[in-house]
């Protein structure tokens, strides 16, 4: 039980890191600020991320909820939301030239899905009601 609460504070701590790094680098970025090029800042988050999907997977294999599952439609629809919120990352933080207004919309797209993400993580009741 212990290696449970362990796990799923290392998850909340990872997630809580990875969308403060995610406002942050927006913000940065928004202001173009010289920070937003530092090596420590494209190295970061992919540590902390992939702890967050470590931690993730461990508590799937240990609490039985499985995506793609009955049990597990929550699941299935949280994990639909974090593959959205990445695309949605790529648009707001990569390289590829967009206007400042698509960035932003993108940026706000962004944590309305992980609002839902939040929900869905606490509540396990799935918005669609559908595997």
């Amino acid at each position: 039980m212990a290696t449970y609460f362990a796990l799923k504070h290392l998850h909340i701590l990872t997630a809580i890191i990875s969308v403060s790094l995610f406002v942050l680098r927006y913000w940065w970025q928004y202001r173009e600020s010289t920070l937003s090029n530092k090596r420590w800042v494209r190295i970061v988050p992919h540590i902390n991320d992939t702890l967050l999907l470590g931690s993730g997977i461990a508590l799937v294999m240990m609490t039985h909820f499985y995506p793609f599952t009955p049990q597990g439609t929550w699941l299935t629809e949280k994990l639909f939301g974090v593959i959205i919120y990445i695309v949605l990352g790529f648009i707001v933080l990569g390289r590829r030239p967009r206007s400042q207004q698509v960035r932003l919309f993108a940026f706000l797209l962004a944590l309305v899905v992980l609002y839902i993400i939040v929900k869905l993580a606490t509540t396990k009741i799935p918005l669609l009601g559908f595997v």
